[in-house]
């Protein structure tokens, strides 16, 4: 017979407290529940929609983005087998970037999300840069001027949708990012707030300052009362409205998605470095609390505030990545699942002299070539899926180690290691051929689940599920690590072949700015 839960006149134990991350993403909406002691408990996904109006247009409807994250928050915690009342708080992570305007009265948006992809304010970053205007934006903002980040998007939105400028300037309007967004309906339509981490991507938050810019919003003509109130990443923003779950939890976390992912990661320390595979690739170093500015075409941006002071870190973005395999399997039809994408790599020694390189939405760093678009180079008679397969594969690890080389070459030191995580970094090949490419040894954790972590260990920081950042340092834990084997000789070869590829995809009238360090 079981022992009974507690003996007669004593309080039974109290459960562990859980915390709830959400992780809202490009192509998905994702909520994981995690224990005290790091543990993936249960999680839930849910899909939307992607939308692409013209060529190099991307949008999202963030009504569908609200539902989907809502089913799969509620079936996570039904899935963990655990009330509400055992959720110690609630963590947000998000895609960054991608931009949402609202009434304030009735949370409905104005326009479909611009996502960060979208490259339709291209020629209004074009005319900035003409005025002579990308050194002083590089100086206040950390960012490179281009159509990724939000300014332009949000001006965008109310340029084109007729009377939206007008109700901004009445106060009818609000604008941010999907954090914003998401913050503002879980709390009942009483929060508008966001962190450093998703402010400092939107070209508008001054990095020395700390502080939304007067200067840059009428630079970008975005009115400074539709943006969000900027709170330290850790900390309660507001309690989630009680009909979403049937109780109150704090929503005490939030942080940009591979600035979650950073955290999660446990590279609390300056030089520590992640780089995270998903839609895209976005490699980060924590580079202390002073922002490091780059020579070679990377960004400066906040990693995170805990409440004493933003923590820096450089960053270089990859635009596609894992929607390469989703390229290859849902418009090409050339594999049936992602996994077969290993199995047919894996078939040939090696690519054949084929490269691809996936500028679907342009290149991000070190090129920053806004109307770059994919080319695939190399082929010959003999060429067939395999060697497609294994140069797309070869593509994601290309343009990473083009980031991590700038970013070698800004801290004047190689990297000692490569933390890694991401829905692509479960496939060994990928992350071996990554060590090869880069000369590093890659990191890869026990648990790749590390941007929804982050979210959970920033609000189990202020909610106290975790006490300091050396417990949270002690969760993390290494599962494999792959060695580089390459000789020199053969990595300077293979990356000689990638940078041609990329000189035949880069577009005619590209302003020239970021070169990748030589091979």
């Amino acid at each position: 017979m079981p022992a009974p839960a507690s003996a007669p006149g004593t309080a039974a134990a109290p459960r562990p407290p859980f915390v709830l991350a959400l992780d809202q993403g490009t192509t998905s909406s994702r909520a994981l529940v995690f224990d005290a002691g790091g543990a993936l408990v249960a999680s839930a996904q849910k899909p939307h929609r992607q939308f692409y109006p013209q060529s190099g247009w991307v949008e999202h409807d963030a009504l569908e983005i609200l539902a989907r994250q809502t089913e799969a928050m509620q079936e996570a915690v039904a899935a963990a087998g655990i009330s509400p009342a055992d959720l110690a708080a609630v963590g947000i992570t998000n895609q960054r970037e991608t931009a949402v305007v609202w009434e304030r009265a009735t949370g409905r948006p104005i326009h479909p999300a611009i996502v960060w992809q979208c490259r339709r304010t291209a020629t209004e970053c074009d005319a900035l840069r003409d005025r002579g205007l990308a050194p002083f934006l590089a100086e206040r903002t950390g960012l490179v001027l281009d159509a990724y980040f939000s300014a332009t998007k949000i001006a965008w939105i109310l340029d084109h949708v007729p009377g939206a400028r007008a109700r901004a300037e009445r106060g009818e309007l609000l604008a941010g990012t999907i954090d914003s967004w998401l913050l503002f309906h879980l709390t009942g339509g009483t929060v508008h707030a966001t962190d450093p981490s998703n402010a400092s991507r939107t070209m508008l938050y001054d990095l020395h300052e700390c502080r939304w810019s007067e200067a840059l919003c009428d630079l970008f003509r975005v009115p400074r009362s539709v943006l969000p109130e900027v709170r330290p990443s850790s900390g309660v923003f507001g309690a989630l409205d009680a009909s979403f779950l049937g109780a109150a939890v704090p929503i005490a976390g939030i942080a940009g998605d591979q600035q979650a992912a950073l955290f999660g990661q446990g590279c609390f320390a300056p030089g520590a470095a992640k780089n995270t595979y998903g839609t895209g690739c976005f490699l980060l170093m924590n580079t202390g609390r002073t922002p490091v500015r780059s020579r070679t075409g990377l960004v400066t941006t906040v990693a995170w505030d805990l409440g004493d002071g933003p923590v820096y870190a450089l960053e270089g973005s990859v635009f596609n990545a894992g929607s390469v395999i989703q390229w290859l399997r849902d418009e090409l039809h050339l594999i049936s699942a992602a996994s077969e994408c290993d199995r047919l790599a894996e078939s040939v020694p090696d690519a054949g002299g084929v490269h691809l390189v996936p500028a679907f939405t342009g290149l991000g760093a070190p090129y920053w070539d806004m109307r770059a678009r994919g080319t695939i180079t190399g082929l010959h008679r003999g060429s067939g899926r395999a060697h497609i397969a294994r140069a797309a594969l070869e593509g994601i690890a290309f343009q990473s180690d083009d980031v991590l080389r700038c970013m070698a070459q800004d801290l004047g030191a190689p990297l000692a290691a490569l933390r890694v995580d991401g829905g692509a970094s479960v496939s060994d090949f990928l992350m071996g051929f990554q060590a090869d490419l880069s000369g590093v040894p890659v990191d890869r954790p026990a648990c790749i689940e590390t941007t929804a972590f982050g979210a959970a260990c920033l609000a189990g920081l202020a909610t106290g599920v975790w006490p300091d950042l050396d417990a949270l340092a002690h969760v993390r834990a290494t599962a494999r690590v792959f060695p580089p084997t390459l000789t020199e000789e053969r990595r300077a070869a293979l990356v000689a072949g990638w940078r041609e590829a990329v000189r035949r995809t880069l577009s005619d009238d590209r302003p020239g700015r970021g070169e990748a360090p030589s091979p």
